[in-house]
Formats: structure tokens, C-alpha cells, sequence
């Protein structure tokens, strides 16, 4: 069995003739390297954000200055390949929420990943490279500085003695000789010390800058994550297809039925035939309207076409309890939030007319802090419980999908507070 990293390779019979000990020096060569350019690139950043924070650029060089630990954890999984054969998993990448350089900036700062990949890089540049370099110092260039003894006296020291270490001094070819022994005893054993420190210096890498593994816990959660939030956007798209395909087919056909009853209707002569004709123009007028009410309820025109304050205001025109509206946004939000958000107001009015025995409600919200916030309150008899078996459940699993929560206050006698918090970012995405 081939070992599959340097771990692996250490016990295994014939290492110090593998390609293994040339794979931990590479590891680490490169890491000294790479950790001393970081290092000048985070001190050259530091040292202008401080000078022009005068004139207000430094702080944005600061920030920016937190996003160099990104393209030293991708050199660093590309590293990793020289120690470890199984490749390093890339981060979790999160979608901006919208195009532009601005979106997709905050959208690195909120990730936790951003910041762990920070601390490695500054890890990376104030220890670890340091460390590196001291590794190959003590395990490679000085056993071969040792085992290089009597080609030193031969060459510069006319064969007469030879400076080892600038320690002491060597003046015979026995005593030569036996320096160059041990010089090659201590380079095998360095071969060892080679694979142990790049070993040990690529697991810690991996912690801290490789996505979990496949069959971790952590990355069964990030997929579900993903895959949840996969399942709403199916979800809203079905829900749109459906509304669509009943307005552009169902109805115009039940329209045209309409019409055409009623055009029956008025060129019937009187009698039982016209009273049918009016039985059916009748019930499909209700009809019609009922699927308008339905179509209006899978996914409302006026939230694509104008967002959701005017569908608010559009769900509080329709309560059975006056409403008031305030709430305001700074412009559109994904298309999922305002659709959760629109349904759980909508369902919250609903419950407001049918058990609540309110006189008034309110709905007032806004973005704040990269949540959508919204409060729909009553003054009710209270005594609201969503553990009773109320539709309050499915509102905070339709709100958990998105990463929401739902709040529920309704002390007996009133008044009832429904809160409602969605992470979220506007869009400038048109209807």
C-alpha cells in the first residue's frame, strides 16, 4: 500500500530513499518562502493604512488588508499536495447577494471562513515560516555541512585543517573524516525530522485553512445548508409556474366560458333554459373568482411586479381588521425573503381576523443591519400559543429555512406581537 501523506511514509520501510524526504523539504522550502512574502505584503499594508488614515484611505486599506488570508489558503491547499496526496477541500463558497465589487466584499467579511483564513496568514507569516526555515536549517544544511568536511579541507584549507560550524577546528583527515560520518548519521536522521515537521505542519494547515472532510459533521451541515436553501429557490420557482400557467391558462379559459354563458344567457328566450344559463353564468362567475383569489394567494402580482410593501399594504387592504402599514426598504430583497415574509404577514392577518377579535393591527418593519425586520401586532384578547397547533409552526419552519426566527409574544388579554427576523441583503434587481 502506498503511504498517502508524509504521516504515512514515515514508518514505512525505504523512506529515506522515497521521494517523501524531497516532498517535506519542498513543503517546507516553499513554506519559508511563501510565509516571509506574507509577511512583508501584511506589514507593507499595515504600515500604509496607518500613513493614510489621515486622509481616510487607510481605513479602507485596513479592511481590505483582512482579506489577505483568501489567497494564502489557496496557496497553501495547493502546497498541501506535496505532503498529502488527498486533496485539500476548497472553502464554502457563499454567493454574493448581489453583482459588484461592494456585494461581494461584505459578503467575504461575514464569512467565518475570512477570518480563519486570516489568522492562518498572519500565523503563517509571524511563526510558522520562521519555524520552517529553522527545520531545514538544523535538519539539512547543517548535517551537509558536516558531511562536506574534507571537501572543505581539501579545497580551502590546502589540506591542512578546515573550520567546522566556525566552532572548532579540523587538522587531520581521520578527524575529517569522522565529521563527515557523523555529518551523513545526522543527515539521515534529518530526513526523519524533514517528513515530521512538514507531517505535522500540513495537519495544522488543514485545520485551519481546508474545508472539512467529506463524512464530517461540520461539511454534512454546510451541504444541508446548501441544500435547503436549493429546495426554497425550487420551491418559489415551482410556486411562480403554477401561478403563471393558472392565469395565462385556467382563467382566461374560465373567462371565456363566462362570457360565453352570458352571451347564451341573453339569446335565450325566458324559461327554464335561461334560468339554467343563469344558474351556470352565475357559478362561473364564483368560480372565476375564486380562482383569482387562489392565484392571488400562490404568489401575489403585485409582490413580483412592486415588492413587498405594496403587497403588504395590498394583504392589510384585504384584512377583515383595519391595518396599518409602515414599512419601508431600501429596494428589492431576494426573491424567496419577500415571498416568506409576505406569506407569514398574510397568515398573521388572517389569524388576526378569525381569533383575535381585534379592533386594529399593525404591521411596521424595515432593513436593519442585514435583516429584513417585521413586528405585526394586535390589540386582541392575546392567548396565542404556537404550540397549540395554530399555523404560528409552519411560520417559523417557512422563516427557519431562510435563517430567520419568529417570536411570539400574546399574554391572555393582549396585546399579541408577532416578530420576524430574516438575514438578508437588498437587491437592485428589477421585477
Amino acid at each position: 500500500m502506498h503511504p498517502r501523506n508524509a504521516w504515512q511514509a514515515l514508518p514505512a520501510r525505504g523512506y529515506l530513499l522515497s521521494a517523501w524526504p524531497w516532498r517535506a523539504l519542498a513543503y517546507l522550502m516553499t513554506g519559508a518562502v511563501a510565509g516571509a512574502l506574507t509577511l512583508a505584503v501584511i506589514t507593507v499594508a499595515v504600515v500604509l493604512a496607518g500613513a493614510l488614515a489621515v486622509v481616510l484611505v487607510g481605513l479602507p486599506l485596513l479592511v481590505l488588508t483582512a482579506l489577505v488570508g483568501i489567497p494564502v489558503a489557496r496557496l497553501e491547499r495547493h502546497r498541501l499536495r506535496l505532503v498529502d496526496r488527498a486533496p485539500a477541500p476548497p472553502r464554502p463558497v457563499r454567493q454574493p447577494y448581489a453583482t459588484g465589487p461592494w456585494p461581494w466584499l461584505i459578503t467575504r467579511l461575514r464569512e467565518r471562513a475570512t477570518w480563519r483564513e486570516l489568522g492562518h496568514a498572519l500565523l503563517f507569516a509571524l511563526l510558522l515560516w520562521p519555524l520552517d526555515a529553522l527545520v531545514v536549517v538544523f535538519a539539512l544544511a547543517l548535517p551537509l555541512h558536516l558531511a562536506a568536511t574534507p571537501l572543505v579541507m581539501a579545497a580551502y584549507g590546502d589540506g591542512e585543517e578546515a573550520k567546522v560550524l566556525k566552532l572548532w577546528t579540523v587538522t587531520t583527515w581521520p578527524a575529517a573524516s569522522g565529521v563527515a560520518v557523523l555529518g551523513l548519521l545526522l543527515l539521515a536522521l534529518g530526513g526523519y525530522a524533514l517528513g515530521l515537521a512538514a507531517g505535522a505542519r500540513a495537519e495544522l494547515a488543514r485545520v485551519l485553512v481546508a474545508a472539512p472532510r467529506e463524512g464530517d459533521p461540520e461539511a454534512r451541515v454546510v451541504e444541508l445548508t446548501r441544500s435547503r436553501v436549493r429546495l426554497v429557490d425550487a420551491f418559489e420557482a415551482e410556486r411562480r409556474r403554477i401561478e403563471r400557467d393558472l392565469h395565462d391558462g385556467a382563467q382566461q379559459r374560465l373567462v371565456a366560458l363566462t362570457m360565453a354563458l352570458g352571451l347564451a344567457r341573453l339569446d335565450a328566450p325566458p324559461g327554464p333554459l335561461a334560468d339554467q344559463l343563469a344558474k351556470a353564468h352565475g357559478e362561473a362567475g364564483r368560480a372565476l373568482e375564486e380562482l383569482r383569489e387562489l392565484i392571488h394567494g400562490i404568489h401575489p402580482k403585485v409582490l413580483a411586479d412592486y415588492g413587498l410593501p405594496a403587497a403588504v399594504a395590498d394583504a392589510a387592504d384585504r384584512s377583515a381588521v383595519p391595518v396599518d402599514v409602515d414599512l419601508e426598504l431600501p429596494g428589492r430583497l431576494p426573491r424567496a425573503v419577500e415571498a416568506a415574509a409576505y406569506f407569514v404577514v398574510r397568515e398573521a392577518l388572517a389569524n388576526v381576523g378569525r381569533h383575535s377579535g381585534a379592533t386594529r393591527a399593525e404591521v411596521t418593519g424595515g432593513h436593519r443591519d442585514g435583516r429584513l425586520v417585521l413586528r405585526v401586532r394586535d390589540d386582541g384578547r392575546g392567548g396565542a400559543d404556537a404550540a397549540a397547533g395554530s399555523g404560528l409552526t409552519g411560520l417559523a419552519d417557512r422563516v427557519s429555512v431562510l435563517d430567520g426566527r419568529l417570536a411570539l409574544s400574546s399574554p391572555p388579554g393582549g396585546p399579541t406581537l408577532l416578530s420576524v427576523e430574516i438575514p438578508c441583503e437588498w437587491t437592485d434587481r428589477c421585477a
